[in-house]
């Protein structure tokens, strides 16, 4: 099997070499794990008329048609999966994804490639060919549907009376303002006719049976457990109920003072919005598994760590706030731990899970791309330079970082020397939002394509000893 890190060669020709190997082999073994094809796989099976889903089975003699339903950024991976599996019993398959690659394979399923993190007119096609599938269907009917993180760009359908490009601006503006995604869902998932649990309420108004397999990229969701049992507290994205409401959308427009900079017709609608336009708040009678949840990154790699011999601590799974400031934070215990052996003794792995997010206030002051992975790890690598060896890897983890095709960037205690003989001014960089042109001239971003999973930020720093 190919390997997930594409350019590990070229991230191990420079730099902490040993420390830099060991947070990619322990990456690596990481994101096989998480891979959302063979974790369905691993659960789902069809034998004759009956499908099985882990713990419960379906006769498919008493169901009329089955589609799949899908968008997310590890949605290659999870429909590949169903794909395969239900081959010809699969009327049709429409998956909606942010990268199209050429070793996806599909035989009833078309993919459309909507935009990511701002939607797109494909996606917005593909939403409206959903709307009629469902809009078709009835009583036997199954929809078997699968959400990754990222739906809510990818499934972009704005409401009657706001357009595509006002749903747009909504989501450029409210991803500068600081707002985490629970924030940003609130306004985004009340424009919305599929979003917030409208596509589930579209299916359950046709009669039809809903089963949804998801990945959660939601901070504070559990670790997983046992994928085969159903989850009963699934909760938001296009197929679950929504934990948001019409309230908190308002609050967020005031806290954030985005109101100005909001179009007109998005604030006019959700302030003026009555009860009767708020989102689903519960669908008891459909199925869900839960796949992949932020937690479960940092426990897999804990387990791979202290299997190699190297002790291994989670920070935190709730991991938030500026990203450069992330990095020095990281920074800064890698010193702590060198000099004081807090809060473990080195050789040691610290691990992080959530979503850093890079707060910009004025577009004139970007002069390239980036994402909060690559502008933690830069703003890393300026104060690692006082550590003997300690690197960070951090990654979006499904396979890209802002607006730029890499996961994200791998910096250890050289690399601000090596930035500096190249020419490279990471303090320029990270003000003009250009870690990524930053990283790529020393080599130092990380390439993966989709991995099948979506678990927002992944951070590994290991620490040598001195």
């Amino acid at each position: 099997m190919p390997g997930k890190i594409k350019n590990r060669d070229g991230l191990l020709s420079h730099g902490d070499v040993e420390s830099r190997r060991v947070a990619l082999d322990i990456t690596e073994k990481v994101l096989r794990r998480l891979d959302s094809r063979e974790r369905i796989k691993s659960i789902m099976r069809l034998d004759g008329d009956i499908l099985t889903i882990g713990a419960k089975s379906w006769d498919l003699t008493k169901k009329k048609r089955i589609y799949l339903l899908g968008a997310g950024k590890a949605c290659n991976h999870m429909a590949m999966a169903v794909d395969e599996i239900l081959g010809d019993r699969l009327i049709r398959g429409l998956a909606i994804v942010k990268l199209s690659e050429a070793a996806d394979s599909f035989r009833r399923t078309d993919v459309y490639v909507g935009g990511h993190p701002l939607p797109n007119q494909e996606g917005y096609r593909a939403c409206l060919e959903m709307l009629k599938i469902v809009d078709q269907a009835g009583p036997g009917d199954l929809f078997i549907v699968l959400i990754s993180g990222g739906s809510s760009a990818l499934m972009s359908c704005p409401i009657e009376g706001i357009s595509l490009d006002e749903e747009i601006a909504v989501t450029d503006v409210m991803l500068k303002s600081g707002a985490d995604i629970f924030e940003i869902n609130a306004i985004r998932r009340h424009i919305s006719r599929l979003n917030g649990g409208m596509l589930a309420k579209r299916v359950e108004e046709r009669g039809a049976e809903l089963i949804g397999l998801g990945i959660s990229d939601g901070i504070g969701s559990p670790a997983t457990g046992d994928i085969g049992v159903p989850y009963a507290k699934y909760r938001g994205t296009p197929m679950g109920p929504d934990q948001t409401t019409l309230d908190e959308a308002r609050r967020v427009i005031r806290d954030y003072g985005v109101a100005d900079r909001l179009p007109k017709r998005v604030v006019e609608y959700l302030m003026r919005a009555g009860p009767e336009r708020e989102t689903p708040k519960a669908f008891p009678n459909n199925t869900y598994y839960l796949i992949n949840t932020i937690p479960d990154s940092c426990i897999y790699a804990k387990e791979v760590s202290e299997a190699m011999g190297v002790p291994a601590l989670i920070l935190s799974s709730f991991l938030e706030g500026e990203s450069r400031e992330v990095g020095k934070v990281f920074a800064s215990i890698a010193r702590e731990i060198q000099a004081y052996a807090n809060p473990l003794p080195a050789p040691c792995v610290i691990l992080a899970s959530g979503e850093a997010t890079t707060a910009i206030s004025d577009n004139s002051s970007i002069k390239g791309h980036g994402g909060p992975s690559q502008e933690e790890t830069l703003a890393f690598a300026i104060a690692a330079g006082k550590t003997s060896g300690a690197c960070l890897l951090s990654i979006d983890s499904e396979g890209t970082d802002g607006t730029t095709p890499a996961a994200g960037g791998l910096t250890d205690s050289r690399s601000l020397q090596a930035a500096r003989a190249g020419g490279v001014d990471v303090y320029r960089a990270l003000r003009e939002h250009a870690s990524h042109e930053a990283l790529n001239r020393i080599g130092d971003t990380v390439l993966t394509g989709n991995t099948g999973t979506n678990l927002c930020d992944f951070n590994l720093m290991y620490v040598p000893k001195p």
